[in-house]
């Protein structure tokens, strides 16, 4: 399996008063194509920041972030927004669906932006829906969705523009269990069927147990978590 991310030597700091606060130091962390990561952490312990900067919403203090084996965080704007939208899908735990338009029209409209036709954006909406079992909801507006129903709209739309790279920060974090087991079985399902790199952040270790590999992020270090993970 090739190699599409590579986190090399990375830290962040930010300005704290006279002085400066370390989130992180040092990091290395590297994904291949057709494997599913978790990132588990407190809440604070930087998982966020972790995956802003992997997928170029961020520029590291130091270090690189190489995508398909070129360096990239700090490529002009225009370049990290191109490899963002033709590389990177991105899942957040708040779904962010545009509320006046249709689940269908939410998954459309980033393939559009992308320079898809209308008619082939919907067909490729249509497909990713069906795969995560809203093909009879194409047409509800997220307020006419349950929460397990907007994060699989979330997750298709990050899909859909056939993403080498998925990030995903806490994609369950607001589901109740069963509805969270549901979403994130399906989120496995289509990742590997689609053959991606997936780093997935989350504070749940059982989910994190049931991915390929697993790392700790802990008081700035990210530590092997080889304990957690177990095939799916």
């Amino acid at each position: 399996m090739s190699e599409v991310l590579r986190l090399e030597n990375v830290s962040r700091r930010y300005k704290e008063g006279e002085g400066q606060l370390e989130v992180f130091r040092d990091l290395n962390l590297s994904l291949r194509a057709g494997e599913i990561v978790a990132l588990v952490g407190q809440s604070g312990a930087g998982k966020s920041s972790l995956l802003h900067m992997a997928g170029l919403l961020e520029e590291p203090s130091s270090g690189e972030i190489y995508i398909e084996g070129a360096a990239a965080s700090r490529l002009p704007e225009q370049d990290r927004t191109r490899i963002r939208r033709d590389t990177i899908g991105f899942v957040y735990q708040a779904h962010h669906l545009l509320p006046e338009f249709s689940a269908l029209e939410n998954v459309v409209l980033p393939q559009m932006i992308a320079g898809r036709s209308r008619d082939q954006a919907a067909v490729e909406g249509r497909r990713f829906l069906d795969l995560l079992g809203l093909g009879a909801r194409l047409n509800h507006r997220p307020a006419q969705l349950s929460g397990g129903e907007q994060q699989r709209v979330a997750i298709a739309r990050a899909l859909a523009n056939r993403p080498r790279i998925l990030l995903a920060d806490e994609p369950t974090g607001n589901l109740d269990p069963r509805t969270a087991s549901g979403v994130f079985d399906a989120l496995l399902q289509i990742t590997r069927a689609q053959g991606l790199a997936a780093l997935i952040a989350t504070h749940n270790f059982q989910l994190a147990a049931r991915m390929d590999r697993a790392f700790v992020l802990e008081q700035g270090r990210l530590l092997d978590g080889a304990a957690l993970a177990q095939p799916a």
